[in-house]
């Protein structure tokens, strides 16, 4: 459930901090909340799909740790993108 090439870039621009910025934690968080959304989505669908399940929870940790990293560095641009992206905490 990965998300395309085209909607990937709309999100790094979107998201970057500067011209070629892919690999800022905002832009890494923005991506990740793309693709947990789609397997949400799935999830719903496909209740007993259970390796789906895992690589969802396996994203949700991986985003809740770049969040508390930029927690712990920047409160503001933490704020920021949480207001955002909608992801409540």
């Amino acid at each position: 459930m990965s998300i395309s090439a085209e909607r990937k870039q709309e999100v790094i621009k979107d998201n970057a901090q500067a011209k070629n910025d892919t690999g800022s934690a905002e832009v890494q968080i923005a991506i990740m909340s793309e693709r947990i959304s789609n397997l949400s989505t799935h999830m719903q669908q496909h209740k007993k799909d259970l390796s789906t399940r895992r690589g969802l929870l396996r994203l949700v940790a991986q985003r809740r740790k770049l969040l508390d990293y930029l927690k712990k560095k920047d409160e503001k641009r933490y704020l920021a993108i949480i207001e955002k992206l909608g992801i409540r905490r």
